[in-house]
C-alpha cells in the first residue's frame, strides 16, 4: 500500500511540475494559461495528499525527525504552502522547482533510506518541532521567490525576455510576496527560538549546539533584512543575497549537523 502511495505522490508531482513548465519551452505561450495552471494545482493537491498520507502510514503517525524522513516531511510542507499562497497570489510557477525536488525527496524516504522509528516526544517538543518545520518551510518558499525575483531582475537589465521570466508574477508582486513569507517565517523563526528555551531541556547540549547557534545566526540575518527594509527601503539585490544567506545558515542548522551525526558518524541526534 505504502509504496504505491509513494508512486502516486511522486508521479503527481512529476505531472504537476510538468504541466507547469510545458508552456515554458516554447514561443507561442508567454505563461502557464489557467486551465493548465488550475490542473497542475489540482494534481499537485493530489500528490501533497498521498504523500500525506504516506508520512503517515509510514511513520505511523508520528513526527520522525531522522535526516530522509525530516527533508520528506519539510518537503510535503513546503509543497501545501506553495498551494495556499496560490490561492491568493498568482506564482505557481515556484513549483516547478518545488514539486520535482519534492518528488525526489518522497523516492529517497520511500525506496532508498533505511527504516527507522520516531522517537517519543513530550508534546512541548512537538509544538517547538511543528513551529520550526513551518518556519522553515515558509522561509524556503521565500528562497525560491528571490532565486525567481534574481532571474527577473537580471532579465530586465540584460532585455531578456524569455518564457521562463515571463511565467513569473510581476516583479512588484515578487517582491511583495517575499518580505511577507520573511516577515511571517521570522516570527515563526522566533516563536521556534523561544519554545526553545522554554521547553529543550538543555539547549546547548544533545547535539543542538550548532542548531541554536545557526538558528540564532540566521534569525539576525533576517532580522537584519527586515530592518533594512523598513528602515532604508531595501530591494532588489540586497533583499536576494540576504534572503539566500539566512536560508543557507538555516539548512545548515536544521539539516547540517543531523547529516554529519546521523549518514557520516552513525550517531543518533535528537
Amino acid at each position: 500500500m505504502l509504496p504505491a502511495l509513494s508512486l502516486l505522490a511522486i508521479a503527481c508531482y512529476l505531472l504537476a511540475s510538468g504541466l507547469l513548465a510545458r508552456p515554458l519551452f516554447g514561443r507561442a505561450l508567454p505563461a502557464t494559461p489557467a486551465p493548465l495552471q488550475r490542473t497542475a494545482l489540482s494534481v499537485a493537491v493530489v500528490a501533497v495528499l498521498a504523500h500525506a498520507g504516506v508520512l503517515l502510514g509510514m511513520h505511523r503517525g508520528a513526527l520522525d525527525l531522522h535526516f530522509f524522513a525530516a527533508l520528506s516531511l519539510v518537503a510535503c510542507v513546503v509543497s501545501a504552502l506553495t498551494l495556499l499562497v496560490n490561492l491568493s497570489r498568482p506564482v505557481a510557477a515556484v513549483g516547478v522547482i518545488v514539486f520535482p525536488l519534492t518528488a525526489l525527496l518522497v523516492a529517497l524516504d520511500g525506496f532508498v533510506a533505511p527504516a527507522t522509528a520516531p522517537q517519543p516526544m513530550d508534546w512541548q517538543i512537538k509544538l517547538h518541532v511543528t513551529v520550526a518545520l513551518v518556519a522553515f518551510s515558509v522561509l524556503s518558499i521565500a528562497a525560491v521567490l528571490a532565486i525567481g525575483l534574481a532571474i527577473q531582475e537580471r532579465a530586465l537589465r540584460h532585455r531578456r525576455f524569455s518564457p521562463w521570466m515571463r511565467a513569473l508574477p510581476p516583479l512588484t508582486l515578487s517582491e511583495t510576496l517575499l518580505f511577507r513569507l520573511i516577515a511571517a517565517g521570522f516570527a515563526l523563526l522566533t516563536l521556534t527560538l523561544i519554545t526553545g528555551v522554554l521547553f529543550v531541556g538543555n539547549l546547548f547540549g544533545q547535539h543542538l549546539v550548532h542548531k541554536t547557534v545557526l538558528s540564532i545566526v540566521a534569525w539576525l540575518v533576517f532580522g537584519t533584512l527586515l530592518y533594512g527594509r523598513w528602515r532604508h527601503g531595501w530591494r532588489g539585490r540586497s533583499a536576494v543575497n540576504l534572503t539566500l544567506i539566512g536560508m543557507a545558515v538555516l539548512v545548515l542548522a536544521f539539516f547540517g549537523s543531523k547529516f554529519v551525526l546521523e549518514l557520516i558518524l552513525h550517531r543518533p541526534m535528537t
